[in-house]
């Protein structure tokens, strides 16, 4: 049973994102702030959802938050910043989208840094505690999915569609065939080592 609330304070806000281990594309990072009493049983933390139940829980979330925000923070970006500080600024962005401020900030993982002298908490595995995190998790992962499938159209020899940008061997053995594109991480080791790629 995930829990509503992590403080007592009224506006808490739950922040996570999706796509830290991809190959290609953004970081995407969700902030949401749910009314105090919001429950929700099907909601869990994004990776142990279906793609199907994600996608049915996003407009429920998004009508039934007091406020969310939803920010990308693209391959170029993360090229020159890293990912983990890609991540952060996704987080903080998204925050900055917010309608309402929030008096709190819950994180999911372990990493974060001050966002405007507001306090925080970072919560191992805080996707599986707490409501907000979770819903902040499927909004990061539903929107930047939604962002994959578009790019597919442009080069859907990568199968973004289906593999959203991880590293799987398919995606792997796309790059190796077709070199990389404009989407691709080059600060990421986009081939095992055996394999030589020109950027």
């Amino acid at each position: 049973m995930l829990l509503a609330n992590h403080s007592n304070l009224i506006l808490e806000c739950g922040t996570d994102e999706a796509g830290r281990g991809c190959l290609a594309g953004p970081v995407t990072a969700a902030a949401v702030i749910l009314p105090k009493h919001f429950s929700n049983a099907v909601l869990n933390d994004s990776k142990q959802l279906s793609e199907k139940k994600r996608m049915l829980l996003k407009p429920i979330i998004e009508e039934q938050a007091l406020c969310f925000g939803v920010a990308h923070v693209f391959q170029e970006e993360i090229d020159k910043i890293n990912i983990l500080n890609a991540s952060i600024l996704a987080m903080h962005h998204s925050i900055d989208k917010l309608s309402k401020t929030p008096q709190f900030i819950i994180v999911d993982g372990n990493k974060f840094k001050l966002y405007k002298n507001v306090p925080h908490e970072t919560i191992i595995k805080g996707d599986s505690k707490y409501l907000s995190i979770a819903a902040a998790s499927v909004l990061a992962k539903t929107h930047r999915d939604l962002y994959m499938d578009k790019i597919h159209q442009e080069f859907p020899m990568y199968n973004w569609k289906q593999n959203k940008g991880y590293p799987t061997k398919e995606h792997r053995a796309a790059i190796k065939k077709y070199g990389i594109t404009k989407y691709h991480r080059k600060s990421f080791r986009l081939l095992p080592d055996q394999f030589k790629l020109d950027v």
